[in-house]
């Protein structure tokens, strides 16, 4: 895929200016072309004062990112909601909402290692569930703690996804899927890489968990 090739040539930073990505292709019209590309897979996004925002796997090679496309897809189509926008509305919507929960609170679940901020939930028919959170009193907008993600993609294996998604999903949770990986590393076909200094800082916090010996990056 060149529109993400070309993005991994970018060093990683919190914001882009357009020219700063149009520099890496032969013309204006290509870059254009590639940066609708990259806003379509979700792997972008323009900022209200013209910038673009990258995720953080884009670092992730190519075999890996394949595997974080249903991921990316599924956030593009994402719906947050709020009621009370507190821990109250964690509690309500996992007792109204049936779905598979991954992200903050699956990623704490597994590994008891970051204390979940945002409940992400992936559910069959998000219109469907959308309309029970509003009937419960919730509202849509962009800062409720309640997030309904499509159900797009493999959940065979509940670890595998909640650990693709957390590196899919960057920030914060890249220091969960390490923690799963510490934890959970032989339940995992597909694994990513990180940067040995984010690896060391996790074992700080987890000091009881064996470390990732074949799968880092200087």
């Amino acid at each position: 895929m060149k529109s993400l090739l070309m993005l991994q040539e970018l060093q990683l930073k919190p914001a882009y200016r357009v020219d700063e990505i149009i520099e890496l292709e032969s013309s204006r019209a290509t870059a254009y072309k590639r940066l609708h590309e990259l806003e379509q897979l979700g792997l972008i996004e323009r900022t209200k004062r013209g910038y673009y925002t990258v995720r953080t796997c884009v670092k992730q090679p190519f075999d890996v990112m394949q595997h974080l496309l249903p991921t990316l897809k599924a956030l593009k189509q994402a719906r947050m909601f709020g009621k009370y926008y507190n821990e109250s509305d964690v509690r309500i919507a996992r007792s109204i909402i049936d779905g598979f929960v991954t992200l903050d609170y699956k990623a704490y679940e597994l590994t008891n290692y970051q204390t979940p901020a945002r409940l992400f939930i992936y559910v069959d028919d998000i219109q469907e569930s959308s309309e029970i959170l509003r009937k419960h009193g919730f509202s849509q907008g962009t800062k409720g703690r309640v997030t309904l993600l499509p159900r797009i993609g493999d959940f065979t294996n509940e670890i595998q996804r909640a650990y693709l998604d957390c590196i899919a999903y960057g920030g914060r949770s890249t220091q969960d899927a390490v923690a799963i990986e510490l934890l959970y590393g032989n339940k995992l076909k597909i694994k990513g890489l990180f940067p040995v200094e984010l690896i060391n800082k996790v074992q700080e916090d987890m000091p009881k968990v064996l470390p990732i010996e074949s799968n880092t990056r200087s």
